[in-house]
């Protein structure tokens, strides 16, 4: 066959697939999302024509010419396709792991397929950027700012990402896109049938015999450490309940051996050879039932170690706070609203699966390129596991195809650092996209009870919670979580008296985790919703009754007794907000309403809060040099994984220095570029880490003008550099507000949204176009899990939703316009030039938004997530039974 122009001799494996053989012959371009030709991803053309080549049979290409996205451009100007161009224009990618896969199927439509895009792309997965600059590639529309150094005050301009070419032409480099020699082998991870088990015995004869495999381990060959797979500033935030390799299990799904070989192929042969004697132990799925007495204990064989609040409850953490006179104010109550509602896993889908690489370097030092969100403290923590100092490790990251805090876990690291140390080759991990589902992590499925009362004067005069919420069989973030979902779900509403009693409970289930907002879209979509209904019950309208509720600009923020005291509003934005919505559901803009009478119309609002920065610290360092040839080089920790942190760090330091930022160069997420970064979670990229960048650049700055004064301090042809840092303490507030018009059918209980509208506070926003673009992303992907995506978990425990095929998550034709308002504020606290953070707080006011524009169009009140099509449509039917047909 013939790839991107060039004949290759070599001959396919017999049931090789067309990406595996495109990959091994170094067309990196070519990406692996799914295996089951449901991502689109690994797209190219065979004499023109699209085909997912993960489903395609190499020796079908034989003969023939393949075109990978690095050759789609071969002989036009500038060696770009228009539509990568295009792309390239509108900004049309994010995290860019999808882009290829996307231009290539794009590239091939013809006209009439191109008028009905969303039709067209239906095979093509993004999950970044919620399609509407897709869309607008597609048709041309530019939004890049491309004035150059006619304009050399970068922010506030829409500044290109700088890795834009390479990411459209199939040269960005993710985790494993690189040739890592002959001797790198490969690992498979053997996983536990059982939900809750006792190791006996594992023979690992028969895996050893396989021809290629080099090693095999169990739980005798790891360290007996036990830590967190969750990654925080503070190691002891988080319980340390886990064990590389252990001889219990408690999950159906966890990891019990590794085989490493020389091919996958004989991996996953020796892996299915280990011969594992399982004594079943009971087991826990429900998380009330787990803290009822008598209930089979999951992590009884630990002490005070593990740092979990009450083992023998099976609690990793609990909260219990009283604030004001709760019973009193409820006794006083003119109306009370009290319901139960339920939210349910999902997953974060980042369409490149947890990935690492480990070797030896020249130097002796461990070092590990992974797709992590943490590169600094996967390095302390796989220093502080295996017994090495941290300067004898090094992690580091290419570009990451996603993250949403599914990331913010060493899931592979740990095991492919201890086959590296053994064998003292290359070892690498990359997780299928089945055990992404049942390995990896998900949201906390919540139950939530709340209880809420008004005054005689129309105002919230008590707010009850009991939270239930299912970390799983680990940790992880359980105890952080549970503390985050009570904390701003509570403090934006003025109330004297709150109470909270949460619990986050081990089961033997799939382990939950970090995922974008971080416990507050559970309790938001409880929270607003029930505020939402106590205002119908007291006859207020939803949204007034909000802004009469909500906290002012000198508030002083109470949620629960010994909450951080260190968050202040450094910038009010949220009554723009609420009238910005307000002005657009009153507008009448978005779609008229389907032309039949059996829809139901409705519209709802709902608000959400964040803080700004993780409690206890979130340390970034940067640093800023000059460079031969009039050229910067930008050394920041932060991670790029479509969180566009990258493009607004330039924009921060080219307007520090007067200079465009396409002179500046940057090295990033690498232990060895700087002293320290947390991390790139919490909504930190820019806050955090941008307020380093900018401290060094302003430094640098202020030294190159000191030599333009000729004070004598610098030597001749003297390159200067500078640093800066950020601790992240003083924290501030960004607030959300969410409209939605929706068109309800009770005859099939479909939904329809006519009309979706976000208003953000975001402070100074360093990037316009970049910062619609991550409130679109939130958006769609809150949409996902508000309407059909959910993990099922079966009666033993394990994980049924294994492939992206049952696990709806959208494409371009589900993802409605949105419009997208940012209030004018200037942040007072930590946020460079008044920024503050928008990747994870558009998530959270979503799902209440639109289960209150089904209760206005419908009269009923949707307590369980997600609104599928049957769930809403049973609901209707069961309130009313005019709705059936």
């Amino acid at each position: 066959m013939r790839i991107d122009g060039t004949g290759v001799g070599a001959e396919p494996r017999p049931g090789q697939c067309l990406r595996t053989f495109l990959r091994e012959h170094g067309h990196f371009a070519v990406k692996k999302g799914c295996d089951a030709g449901d991502c689109g991803a690994c797209t190219v053309h065979v004499d023109g024509e699209p085909v997912h080549s993960c489903l395609y049979p190499a020796r079908r290409a034989v003969g023939h010419e393949v075109t990978t996205v690095a050759g789609l451009g071969a002989g036009c100007p500038d060696g770009l396709h228009l539509l990568q161009r295009s792309f390239i224009d509108a900004q049309a990618f994010q995290c860019g792991f999808c882009t290829a896969g996307m231009l290539m199927t794009g590239a091939a439509l013809k006209p009439e397929q191109r008028a009905e895009l969303a039709r067209s792309l239906k095979g093509n997965i993004c999950r970044c950027t919620g399609y509407r600059a897709i869309a607008d590639a597609f048709a041309d529309v530019a939004h890049v700012d491309d004035r150059g150094g006619a304009q050399p005050a970068a922010v506030g301009r829409d500044v290109g990402s700088p890795a834009a070419r390479a990411v459209v032409t199939g040269a960005a480099r993710f985790t494993l896109d690189d040739d890592f020699g002959d001797e790198l082998l490969h690992m498979k991870l053997v996983r536990s049938p059982h939900a809750h088990a006792l190791v006996r015995r594992i023979d690992t004869t028969a895996a050893l015999a396989v021809p290629g495999v080099r090693l095999v381990l169990t739980h005798e060959d790891a360290p007996d450490v036990l830590y967190s797979s969750a990654r925080h500033h503070r190691p002891v935030d988080d319980p340390a309940d886990t064990r590389l390799l252990d001889r219990v299990v408690r999950f159906a799904g966890q990891r019990v051996a590794a085989v490493v070989a020389e091919t996958v192929a004989a991996a996953e042969r020796g892996a299915e050879l280990v011969e594992i004697d399982y004594e079943p132990l009971p087991a826990v799925f429900d998380p009330e039932l787990a803290m009822a007495p008598g209930t089979p204990l999951m992590h009884r064989d630990k002490g005070p170690e593990a740092r979990a609040a009450a083992p023998e409850r099976n609690l990793v953490g609990e909260i219990h706070s009283d604030l004001g006179d709760v019973e009193g104010a409820f006794a006083r109550a003119a109306a009370i609203y009290e319901n139960e509602f339920s939210i349910h896993r999902v997953q974060h889908v980042h369409l490149e699966t947890h990935v690492s690489v480990a070797w030896i370097d020249d130097a002796g030092r461990l070092t590990v390129r992974t797709s992590s969100q943490t590169p600094f403290l996967t390095r302390d923590a796989l220093a502080e596991l295996l017994g090495l100092a941290p300067e004898q490790v090094r992690v580091f990251t290419a570009r990451i195809g996603g993250g949403f805090g599914g990331k913010q876990e060493m899931l592979t690291e740990d095991v492919v650092a201890l086959a590296a140390l053994r064998l003292r080759v290359p070892v690498s991990l990359e997780l299928t996209r089945e055990e992404e589902f049942a390995a990896t992590t998900t949201r906390h499925p919540m139950r939530v009870r709340v209880k809420l009362a008004a005054g005689d004067d129309g105002r919230l005069s008590a707010i009850a919670l009991r939270i239930v919420a299912n970390t799983g069989a680990y940790g992880n973030h359980g105890p952080a979580v549970m503390y985050h979902a009570c904390g701003e779900s509570l403090a934006v509403y003025e109330c004297a008296s709150k109470r909270v009693d949460a619990y986050s409970v081990y089961t033997n289930t799939v382990p939950a985790g970090a995922l974008r907002g971080y416990g507050l879209s559970q309790l938001v979509f409880a929270v607003d919703s029930s505020v939402d209904e106590l205002a119908r019950l007291i006859g207020a309208d939803p949204l007034e009754f909000r802004a009469r509720n909500v906290i002012g600009p000198d508030a002083t923020m109470r949620s629960i007794a010994g909450a951080a005291e260190d968050v202040g509003i450094g910038s009010y934005g949220l009554d723009q907000c609420l009238d910005a919505v307000r002005e657009g559901l009153a507008s009448g803009r978005g779609s008229p309403p389907p032309p039949s009478d059996e829809w139901l119309i409705g519209e709802g609002v709902a608000v959400s809060m964040l803080d700004t920065t993780p409690p206890d610290g979130h340390v970034a360092h940067a640093a800023v040099s000059e460079q031969r040839g009039g050229r910067f080089a930008l050394h920041v920790g932060t991670s790029e994984f479509g969180n566009g942190t990258t493009t607004v760090h330039l924009q921060l330091a080219a307007t520090a220095l007067g200079v465009d930022p396409s002179v500046i160069d940057v090295l990033q997420a690498d232990t060895d570029a700087v002293t320290h970064d947390t991390g790139a979670f919490g909504s930190t990229g820019t806050v955090v880490a941008g307020a380093a960048v900018l401290q060094a650049a302003q430094r640098l700055a202020a030294l190159r003008t000191a030599r333009a004064n000729l004070n004598g301090r610098f030597g001749a042809g003297e390159l200067l550099s500078a640093e800066g840092s950020c601790d992240g303490t003083a924290r501030s507030v960004a607030f959300n507000v969410h409209g939605m018009r929706v068109a309800v059918s009770p005859r099939t209980g479909e939904v329809r949204i006519l009309y979706s509208v976000q208003a953000a506070d975001a402070g100074t926003v360093i990037n316009p176009m970049q910062c619609r673009g991550q409130i679109e992303g939130g958006v769609a992907q809150a949409l996902g899990a508000a309407m059909y995506e959910q993990v099922e978990i079966d009666d033993a425990g394990a994980v049924t939703t294994r492939t992206l095929r049952s696990y709806h998550v959208p494409v371009m034709a589900d993802v409605p316009p949105l419009e997208v308002i940012f209030a004018r504020t200037r942040d007072a606290l930590v946020g460079p030039l008044g920024a503050k953070p928008m990747s994870e707080a558009p998530f959270n006011p979503v799902a209440p938004a639109l289960a209150n524009a089904i209760r206005d169009a419908t009269g009923v009140r949707f307590t369980t997530l997600p609104l599928t099509r049957d769930r809403v449509w049973q609901g209707l039917a069961a309130a009313d039974r005019q709705y059936v047909s």
